[in-house]
Formats: C-alpha cells, sequence, structure tokens
C-alpha cells in the first residue's frame, strides 16, 4: 500500500477532499488489506502441521561437542576488531558461548512482555474467533520458546544475563499502556533481527548441534509470528486515528533505540576476561558490526517504511539507533 491510507487521513483536510472521495480510497485501500480471519485460520493450520515440543524433540543429554561454536563467529559483537585479533581461540568461544547465552536471556524477557502485549490485543475480542485462537497459539509457542532457552542457558553452565534495571522498567511500562501498532511494531523489532541471525546459525556446522536445533525450532514458528504481526500492523497503520500512528511512529523509533543498546549486555566482556569499555568503544566503531546488524533489520525496514512507519520523527530515531541505514 506504501502508505497510501497514512498518506490519505494525514493530508484530506488540507487538500480539500471530499468525504465521498475519501471514503472511496479507504475503502479501496482496506480492500487491499487481507482478511484476517482467514490469515489467522492459515497459521492455525500451519501451526498443526509445523510445532515442536523442544523438551522432546532436541536431545538435552547429549554433551557439548569439542571445537564447536556457541554462536557463529561473525554473529559475535567484537568479530574482526582488532580486540578480536587480540584474543586467543579460546577466549573468542567464551565470548561466544557468553553472547549466546545473553541472547537467549534477553529472548526470554522479551518474550515475556510479547505474550502480555498478545493478551491485552485479545483481551476485547471476540474470544470464539480464529485471530483470537491464533494469538492464544503463539503465546503457548513463546512459553516453550522461553522455557527452551532458559534450559539452553542453563546447560551452557552461564548465570542468565538480565537487561538493566532502566529497560526492565521501561518494558513494564510499554506492556502496560502500548497501543495496537505499537505493540505490534515492537513485536517485530524483537522478533526479526533474531530471525535472521538464527536463520544463519541452524544450517551452520561449527555450531554446537544443540544450539543449532533450538535456533531451527524457535525459525520455523517465528516465521509464523511474524507474519501474524506483520498483517496485523499493516492493517492497524491503516485504520489507527492519526495521533495514534504519529504515536507508534515514536515510540518504534524509540523502541529501536533501546533495542540496539540492550542487544549485547556488557556484562559478557567482564565475563570473558575483556575490557569492558574498550570492547563496547570497539563494537561502536566496528564497520562489520554495523553491517551485521543493519542487515539483519533490513526486511523490517524495508517493511516498516512500505507502511508508513517510518516517517518523520521516526525514521530520525530508527537512524540514530544505527539500524537504518
Amino acid at each position: 500500500m506504501h502508505g497510501g491510507i497514512d498518506s490519505l487521513a494525514d493530508s484530506q483536510s488540507h487538500r480539500g477532499m471530499t468525504t465521498a472521495a475519501a471514503d472511496r480510497r479507504l475503502t479501496d485501500a482496506l480492500g487491499a488489506l487481507k482478511d484476517r480471519e482467514g490469515v489467522a485460520r492459515r497459521l492455525l493450520d500451519a501451526s498443526a502441521k509445523h510445532s515442536f515440543d523442544p523438551e522432546k524433540d532436541l536431545d538435552w543429554d547429549a554433551p557439548w561437542e569439542d571445537g564447536k561454536w556457541f554462536w557463529p563467529p561473525e554473529l559475535v559483537s567484537l568479530y574482526d576488531t582488532p580486540m578480536w585479533r587480540r584474543m586467543s581461540e579460546d577466549q573468542r568461544h567464551l565470548l561466544a558461548r557468553l553472547e549466546g547465552a545473553a541472547l537467549a536471556s534477553l529472548g526470554i524477557w522479551f518474550e515475556i512482555v510479547l505474550m502480555q502485549l498478545l493478551v491485552r490485543h485479545i483481551y476485547d475480542k471476540k474470544l470464539t474467533s480464529d485471530h483470537v485462537r491464533y494469538a492464544l497459539t503463539e503465546i503457548a509457542d513463546e512459553c516453550r520458546h522461553s522455557m527452551m532457552f532458559a534450559r539452553l542457558v542453563k546447560k551452557a553452565g552461564v548465570e542468565p544475563y538480565p537487561v538493566s534495571r532502566l529497560h526492565h522498567n521501561l518494558a513494564r511500562l510499554l506492556k502496560t499502556v502500548s497501543t495496537t501498532p505499537g505493540s505490534f511494531t515492537a513485536t517485530l523489532l524483537g522478533e526479526e533481527i533474531l530471525d535472521w541471525m538464527q536463520r544463519l546459525t541452524f544450517p551452520d556446522e561449527r555450531v554446537q548441534t544443540l544450539v543449532r536445533g533450538a535456533t531451527r525450532i524457535h525459525v520455523v514458528e517465528e516465521a509464523r509470528h511474524v507474519r501474524y504481526a506483520r498483517e496485523e500492523l499493516r492493517r492497524q497503520m491503516a485504520t489507527a486515528p492519526r495521533w495514534e500512528r504519529h504515536l507508534t511512529r515514536v515510540t518504534s523509533g524509540e523502541a529501536a533505540r533501546v533495542f540496539s543498546v540492550a542487544f549485547v549486555n556488557p556484562r559478557v566482556y567482564t565475563d570473558a576476561g575483556l575490557d569492558r569499555r574498550e570492547a563496547l568503544a570497539q563494537v561502536r566503531a566496528s564497520g562489520h558490526r554495523r553491517e551485521v546488524m543493519q542487515t539483519g533489520a533490513k526486511r523490517l525496514t524495508d517493511f516498516l517504511g512500505e507502511i508508513g512507519v517510518l516517517r518523520g520523527v521516526g525514521g530520525k530515531l530508527w537512524r540514530s539507533s544505527g539500524l537504518l541505514a
């Protein structure tokens, strides 16, 4: 739709459009949206065919494999920096294990927030609808994912890495007051970059088999979650009032700034025996890291640009996050 409904709503007053003309354009644009119940039914069918039970489908008793990575080295934050080149191979493997555990911890935190946002979304919806039924299916998926990531962190012998107190409390505010389009924008922000990284991880034979299995499960099931969130966000950006669309642009940009900072917990550098301040400085200066994050976010930012989320101050905040080229 390339923002057609958004530009209609924002400009009809000063362009002197007639009510009838505005109504026709709105009707045409809404007609391009996919049927909400039809999307939900297809996702429910896919869930019935391609869902997993990580407790049974992964071999948790198998030992770790010598010499294999816990996270692809190219996705480790310090990769190809001067500090990385000075590190021993053992220290690089340790940092990869710690960053993998930190990302799993971040994923659990995010999924707990997401589950609450989904419950809020369906609270006033028709409880027998397929749209609500799929939301409940997704919540069940996220429960399994959170338990899977927690077990993976524990098996790795690493203490979980909680987000900062500030980000923890910002999320408390988000899950309490977020608008529906804001909730789905945050959902996609948390899902799509990690999904891109995990799509590189599960086929990588250099990586531990258990980690590959967990990322494969997550990728298969998250594809449905992304589809659900995209279709609903597209609908919301077409039908929400002007103030809500503007607020979504601002809050999504600020969420991108928070996410880019929270993506790697700085404690991993201390735990790996590195100078935290120097490590953070080298990550910020790393062209490779910037390319990884922007490439991981590109599919999302292209979509958000298409539906009008990256306009005005929203786009400026996204660029300042480093996720938008």
